[in-house]
């Protein structure tokens, strides 16, 4: 190992180097190409940092004048990359490396401008990367190594023909180095197509689960993901939590439920832009913001040096994204917790994400509320301000004098509780993959509600209304049926009697709407408008029930089959309808149930004769006066008299405007035809 690396290494407080540090630097893989597959947070960036130092500086302890780059790391997201360089920065900071970063989202002219003052190391992206091969902004001529990271993640975001592109641009002497958590097919064919002799290093680490983190499978309600989020994370209270969500539209959610409850959290998702995920990151590293929520793209390459905890809110869609969420701790020797929240519905996948990644999960119920106050006390306990000498204070001495004992403990209480979101009370999960059964109501007592469908009531305003003037939560809520007047609804009979006690003697509720508690439950069977029961409405077409349509005029009727119900009672008579005009061929009634009458056409006239004579149209006397009009725009007025265009003898034809070539053209050529004389036709080409 070189001298200025040993020295970085020391200077970090590197005592030893991790397994896969260890195998990547063995003496005897020379400057052969390696395909290593190590599990995420194992040292990987600092292990192929010294895997490619004897590459890249050769015989020497220092680079020398930077030019063409000698390195290219290629990772799939800009904060990999961005970490990346910091990592390989204090690395090779003592040999004099210049290191250059191209990245999506940052300004490219900034970007071509480094490189054209040279550097030894670039840190790319693959998009951004090949933009730069494209424009010859990047000389590819005097690359030594290069080095694919997190490369079955780049696989996966659809970046193998950026990769393959970059790899066959490269010298065909470099030495290519890949990295990955996992070697899933595809990374296998891409090391035999770009690589030559590849060394296969395998960690004995990968082989079992990490160490460093527990994995815990929560079952929750289905209605309690939310809720059992905030739990595990009042529960743990680490000082920096990642949670992971499968969409954009979720990670907004729990941000806001996360925000309005009073937590510290920043959002990480691939819609913001560089600067704003900067910022995101640097907020959880200061200790402004605790939580982050993130997708999975997003939260590749994040790096906190306190991430202690990881939620999956959603559970992923294959095991190697399970392994890279939850590699995000248990970094560097660090203990970490990875909890999945489980719905019963989701209890069969989990399963099998776990199996795949050959993890072993302790199941169990997310943390209840009690459970979350009493870590809550064993917190403050523990906390160091108990062990402190007592230091005289003016203030402490004040209290001691003016309030007991008792009365002080109770106020740090509740003062410590009011620092911290309150816990959410969970209901027992459900079996595994079947909906979860509500709960016999039990007894119940209905209230009516003044208002209804006309005054614009919904059951999704109503419901929070009621429990906040009533003092119920939406469990003591049984049915709510909304009227077109009024509306009614259905108590438990536990809470009926301090729901009345807390409305007060005037029993109203927001907007002055006046309840009233009923003797029984009301009758709910009629229409839910104005005008009688539902049975009174006429059916859809207008027609009264029990219509039946009148057959074809050229149907036969067709005879009720007898059925051996009792026959109904005897229907009113129907009066007569009134009879029918009659055609106008003929002055016979029409029988209705008789076939139709045939209708009577029209005879064509007879068709003219070929090569009859047309008739003469009649003579035109010349003494009439010509009415006809010439052409005109429509609404325009007719300008003057309209002029023939009829050649006088000797004088070419009147043609239009002769400011154009052609007109001109065809006036000269009419005039020296003697302007009476047609044009003689071209013979057709053959």
């Amino acid at each position: 190992m070189k001298q200025t690396i040993a020295d970085a290494l020391s200077q970090q407080g590197y005592d030893s180097l991790t397994q896969v540090q260890e195998a990547v630097t063995d003496p005897e893989l020379g400057h052969s190409d390696l395909l290593v597959s190590a599990q995420t947070g194992s040292g990987k960036t600092v292990g192929f940092g010294l895997a490619i130092a004897e590459t890249i500086l050769g015989a020497a302890d220092r680079f020398d004048n930077a030019a063409a780059p000698l390195a290219l790391i290629i990772a799939p997201t800009r904060e990999l990359a961005l970490q990346v360089k910091r990592e390989l920065g204090w690395l090779y900071a003592k040999a004099g490396a210049q290191l250059a970063s191209c990245v999506g989202g940052m300004d490219m002219r900034d970007e071509r401008r480094t490189l054209a003052r040279g550097a030894h190391i670039v840190v790319a992206t693959p998009g951004r990367l090949r933009d730069h091969i494209m424009r010859g902004s990047i000389d590819m001529n005097a690359l030594r190594a290069i080095v694919l990271d997190e490369a079955d993640e780049m696989l996966d975001l659809g970046f193998q023909d950026d990769l393959e592109f970059i790899l066959a641009s490269a010298p065909e002497s470099r030495r290519t180095l890949m990295f990955s958590a996992t070697v899933p097919r595809g990374i296998a064919n891409l090391a035999g197509k770009y690589q030559t002799d590849a060394v296969r290093i395998s960690t004995a680490a990968e082989t079992r689960q990490h160490a460093d983190i527990e994995y815990r499978a929560l079952s929750v309600a289905a209605r309690d993901t939310e809720n059992a989020i905030i739990n595990v994370l009042r529960y743990y209270e680490a000082p920096n939590a990642l949670v992971f969500a499968n969409t954009r539209a979720m990670v907004n959610r729990l941000t806001t439920r996360l925000s309005n409850r009073g937590f510290s959290v920043v959002a990480l998702s691939g819609e913001l832009s560089q600067a704003e995920r900067t910022h995101a990151l640097q907020a959880m590293r200061d200790g402004r913001a605790r939580i982050c929520v993130a997708t999975d793209v997003a939260a590749r390459g994040i790096d906190l040096p306190s991430l202690d905890l990881v939620v999956h809110a959603e559970l992923p869609n294959s095991h190697e994204t399970l392994l890279h969420r939850s590699g995000r701790t248990g970094r560097a020797g660090r203990k970490g917790v990875s909890a999945l929240i489980v719905p019963p519905a989701a209890r069969k996948k989990c399963e099998r994400l776990l199996r795949f990644a050959k993890l072993t999960a302790e199941w169990g119920e997310a943390p209840s509320a009690d459970e979350v106050r009493a870590r809550d006390g064993d917190r403050m306990l523990a906390d160091p301000v108990w062990q402190d000498a007592v230091a005289p204070s003016d203030a402490a001495t004040a209290l001691v004098a003016r309030f007991s004992a008792e009365q002080i403990a109770t106020a740090y209480v509740a003062l410590y509780e009011s620092r911290h979101s309150a816990p959410e009370e969970l209901s027992a999960p459900g079996p595994a993959g079947k909906p979860e059964p509500r709960a016999p109501f039990g007894p119940s007592v209905w209230f009516s509600v003044s208002g209804g469908k006309k005054a614009g009531v919904e059951t999704r305003r109503l419901l929070p209304i009621l429990c906040k003037a009533g003092g119920i939560t939406k469990d003591d809520i049984g049915a709510i049926r909304i009227q077109y007047n009024e509306s009614y609804v259905e108590i438990r009979s536990a809470s009926a009697d301090s729901f009345a006690a807390t409305l007060g003697p005037n029993m109203t509720v927001e907007g002055d709407a006046k309840v009233t508690r009923l003797d029984k439950a009301p009758d709910l069977g009629g229409s839910s408008r104005p005008g009688g029961k539902s049975s009174d409405r006429k059916p859809y077409g207008g027609k009264p029930s029990g219509h039946k349509p009148k057959p074809h005029r050229g149907a036969a009727p067709v005879e009720p089959t007898p059925t051996p119900t009792p026959a109904p009672a005897p229907a009113p008579t129907p009066a007569p309808a009134p009879a029918k005009p009659a055609a106008k061929t003929d002055s016979t009634p029409i029988d209705w149930n008789d076939a139709p009458t045939p209708r009577v056409k029209k005879p064509k006239p007879t068709a003219k004769a070929k090569g009859a004579a047309k008739p003469a149209s009649p003579p035109r006397d010349p003494k009439a006066k010509d009415t006809s009009q010439p052409y005109r725009p429509h609404g325009k007025p007719l300008a003057g008299k309209r002029k023939s265009r009829t050649a006088e003898p000797g004088k070419a034809p009147p043609v239009g405007k002769a400011n154009s070539k052609k007109n001109k053209a065809r006036a000269a050529a009419a005039k020296a035809r003697g302007g009476d004389k047609p044009p003689k036709r071209r013979a057709p080409k053959s």
